[in-house]
């Protein structure tokens, strides 16, 4: 797997080479400031691209921009943006800006090798890889609406919707039959007022829009 890394934390990107590499994959190209990821990203035109959010000059959102104007040239490019913090902001129009290959996770979880591989790899196959913090954050800053009306149940299969999970994994996180699992499913999508759908990304980016409209 062809990766383009920009992050302007050197030890934090170096560490992301070394880890890619140790495991097989080939790092493309490294940016380190936010003019040189669009660039990058159309001359190499990688598997995945993993990019930091804030990067300089001027430290807000270069990254993420620079995610969505590639996304715009190269429709099918899997972005998997990295963030100090919940910025809900643009955790939204990330996932508004396409249907599949999109993630959105906190740094401190490159530090956990397994998810953030996990969430590499689901990405660039054309998942959604959401970290966990970023979920609970979109699903406890809304108040009074139909979110409230969920069961504790079908808020967990929620959640882990939203992370990405399949229904086999949902099963499995929650202990629960692959028809608990559709059955709760249902009802969250009933609750929401969206339509039944198993298509995976799709699913998880219309309960999503959802969460962030308004």
């Amino acid at each position: 797997m062809r990766v383009v890394i920009a992050e302007d934390n050197a030890l934090l990107r170096e560490g992301m080479v070394l880890l890619l590499t140790s495991v097989g994959h080939e790092v493309a190209a490294v940016a380190a400031t936010g003019p040189e990821v669009l660039p990058a990203l159309l001359e190499h035109r990688p598997d995945v691209a993993v990019l930091d959010v804030r990067m300089p000059p001027g430290f807000r959102d270069e990254g993420l921009r620079a995610a969505l104007a590639a996304r715009k040239q190269l429709p099918e490019l899997p972005v998997l943006v990295l963030s100090q913090y919940v910025e809900e902001t643009y955790a939204a129009e990330l996932l508004g800006a396409g249907a599949s290959g999109v993630g959105y996770l906190l740094k401190d979880r490159v530090g956990r090798v397994d998810e953030f591989l996990d969430a590499l790899e689901r990405v660039a196959a054309g998942g959604t890889a959401l970290d966990p913090e970023v979920v609970t954050e979109l699903l406890t800053r809304r108040g009074n609406d139909p979110l409230d009306s969920l069961t504790p149940r079908e808020r967990e299969a929620l959640h882990l919707m939203a992370e990405g999970r399949d229904n086999a994994t949902i099963g499995a996180t929650m202990s629960i039959s692959d028809r608990a699992v559709s059955k709760h499913i249902g009802n969250v999508f009933l609750k929401l007022g969206l339509p039944p759908s198993d298509s995976g990304h799709r699913r998880v980016l219309a309960v999503l829009a959802y969460l962030n409209k308004g």
